[in-house]
């Protein structure tokens, strides 16, 4: 046997122990499919299957009262009866008029978050204070509001009528002043999760910028706009990014707070997609609305991922 035959065969591994590294690598590739697989159940069950099935379902004529041998195939006639409902329109408008819920929203917790952030006393109390809202019933916050904003008794305009004001607004009773009620709620009940994302971006800013910005007499104002907003911008990115999706999927203050009214001055693309599905029974015009609704998300997504490359410093 030559020499080179001897030690490629002496450097080969053992063929048992080739055979227990693939069974001990196949054991682990088991057991993560095992953990991850909940997830993905999950995920298809939840996610993948229902856009999957709205996206095949637009295409119908079809109720869910009816079962599936009613189902008929209508092309795109809900698509061109989509476009042409003004409701739909309506709704639409609304939607794209709250997403300037999430940049106010954005300031004020900004805002906030940085003099909380500073040393200030009782700074865990204020942090309370204004996280209770987002985790707190939004139909017992909605209900609270909707007895505040009553045209005729509630609480805001008997005081206005006490303070001379013959003709106070009528708040959510009025189609001109009833989104911009929804609007404010929305920003107040969202505040202080943002607040709270806000300064936890805060306290990872080295304080080092800060002493150097200071030594270099640089102003307050100026730390602000040149060291924490440039920092922030991730944690601003993800924020604007969820708070704009949130405010495409808003339905529950909807529903509690004005039910789409006053005439269909509140309503939005999910609160109509629910009327046309469990309330007129259209589930393949619902449908449609559904994949016309993820189409704006997934553009409005695109849009600020494109943008952050220019803003967002990592």
């Amino acid at each position: 046997m030559s020499t080179e035959t001897h030690t490629q065969y002496a450097s080969s591994p053992p063929v048992g122990h080739s055979r227990r590294k693939r069974s001990t690598q196949w054991r682990e590739d088991l057991a993560g499919v095992a953990f991850v697989s909940p997830m993905l159940i999950g995920l298809f069950t939840l996610t993948l299957f229902p856009i999957i099935a709205s996206f095949f379902l637009s295409f119908t004529n079809w109720n869910f009262v009816a079962g599936f041998s009613k189902m008929k195939l209508v092309g795109f006639d809900n698509f061109i009866k989509l476009f042409k409902d003004s409701v739909f329109i309506m709704s639409l408008e609304n939607n794209l008029i709250l997403i300037i819920v999430v940049p106010v929203t954005l300031i004020c917790s900004l805002l906030l978050a940085v003099i909380i952030d500073k040393k200030v006393f009782f700074k865990d109390l204020f942090k309370i204070i204004y996280f209770i809202p987002y985790i707190s019933s939004i139909v017992a916050v909605a209900i609270v509001f909707q007895v505040l904003f009553h045209p005729s008794y509630g609480p805001i305009n008997q005081m206005l009528m006490s303070f001379g004001v013959a003709n106070p607004p009528k708040w959510i009773a009025d189609p001109d002043v009833a989104l911009y009620c929804v609007m404010g709620l929305m920003v107040w009940v969202n505040i202080g999760y943002n607040m709270i994302i806000f300064l936890a971006g805060l306290q990872s800013i080295p304080k080092d910028l800060y002493e150097a910005a200071d030594i270099d007499g640089a102003s307050k104002w100026k730390q602000f706009y040149r060291i924490t907003v440039p920092l922030l911008s991730p944690t601003t990115f993800f924020l604007l990014v969820t708070g704009i999706i949130g405010s495409f999927k808003v339905f529950d203050i909807i529903a509690v707070l004005t039910n789409g009214g006053p005439a269909n001055s509140t309503t939005v693309v999910v609160y109509r997609l629910y009327e046309a599905a469990f309330i007129n029974l259209q589930s393949g015009y619902a449908s449609a609305m559904a994949i016309v609704l993820l189409f704006f998300v997934l553009v409005v997504t695109w849009i600020q991922w494109i943008g952050q490359r220019r803003w967002v410093n990592y």
